[in-house]
């Protein structure tokens, strides 16, 4: 943090970016910082590889982001002017597509701040730790040991979100003592809980509960001797229930409830390519077994992965590549 703090002690052209399909935590700690460093004087820019869902539209300067998929020309000659980049809550150029392409070949210095496991080695400055639980807490310490004074209402708000989301609302295991306390600080500068919580998990729109009842009761199995489940959810399944961006977003986690269910997946086609979600509870390692087998990775109990393949192929080799964990699923 200190390298990072003289790092910024000059007036500097920053651009602040975050992984595919950003998430609260990725959205909220970029505009964490962002509206931190402007505060500073610096002359700031977030870009997003592509978009997010519009429950996290709300948080102070969402309409300075840029969506380097719409805009990759103007973001390309943004980074020719650029001196510093930040990359948030991700741990690998390869989780932001092309963009990490630009950023690869980018003179300007690099700063990574992440808690995902295993990141590559393609920054000058990192601030790391796998214990925390979301990026935006790590936005907070580097904030407070820079400047604490400056962080306001707006700030607290932004960092809030990224916690409250990243945290399972507080329910996972990475909610520690620190956790709580830094939350508190974030209440006495004005987070007002009740309105985040509502603006982020009751502003459902129709087709999404509609998507959602779908899931469970048309798309949910269960395999591995009740101790693994999975929803599959086809381009027609998401077209014919008017998907949106963020529609998807949690129905993991329901899979996961499931008493004596201990790992989850929600796999979705795209366009692209077949789209993986793990979760899982106690010892057995979603990123591990996201890492094996789909090119991908995230936390111990959280991951995600892909495979460009068709969606009978990928739902074929997930089915092979989780019988051979079956035992692990037994604890």
């Amino acid at each position: 943090m200190k390298e990072i703090k003289e790092l910024l002690s000059l007036k500097s052209k920053i651009l602040i970016t975050t992984h595919v399909n950003p998430d609260g935590d990725a959205i909220g700690s970029s505009l964490a910082l962002y509206n931190f460093l402007i505060k500073m004087g610096h002359d700031v820019t977030v870009v997003v590889p592509n978009d997010y869902p519009d429950f996290l539209r709300w948080m102070k300067s969402d309409e300075k982001v840029i969506n380097f998929s719409e805009n990759s020309d103007d973001v390309e000659k943004l980074l020719n002017k650029t001196d510093i980049i930040f990359c948030l809550d991700f741990n690998n150029l390869k989780r932001i597509n092309e963009l990490g392409d630009l950023i690869q070949l980018s003179n300007a210095k690099k700063v990574l701040i992440d808690h995902h496991l295993n990141p590559d080695n393609f920054y000058d400055y990192k601030y790391h730790n796998v214990d925390a639980s979301a990026t935006a807490e790590l936005v907070y310490d580097l904030i407070s040991f820079i400047d604490d004074g400056l962080i306001d209402k707006d700030i607290s708000d932004c960092i809030y979100t990224g916690i409250l989301t990243d945290t399972g609302s507080f329910r996972f295991a990475s909610t520690s003592s620190k956790v709580h306390r830094i939350v508190a600080d974030l209440l006495d500068k004005g987070v007002r809980s009740d309105r985040v919580g509502k603006i982020i998990y009751e502003s459902n729109s129709f087709d999404k509960l509609k998507l959602l009842g779908y899931s469970l009761s048309k798309k949910l199995e269960i395999i591995c001797d009740g101790r693994a489940a999975y929803i599959v959810l086809s381009r027609k399944d998401l077209l014919d229930n008017n998907y949106r961006k963020g529609d998807t977003e949690g129905i993991v986690n329901y899979a996961l409830s499931i008493a004596g269910v201990n790992m989850a997946t929600l796999i979705i086609e795209t366009k692209e390519r077949v789209k993986f979600s793990f979760r899982s509870s106690g010892d057995f390692s979603v990123n591990h077994f996201a890492n094996l087998y789909f090119n991908g990775g995230g936390h111990k109990n959280a991951a995600g992965g892909s495979l460009e393949d068709k969606l009978s192929v990928a739902l074929e080799k997930f089915l092979e590549s989780i019988s051979k964990h079956k035992k692990e699923l037994n604890y």
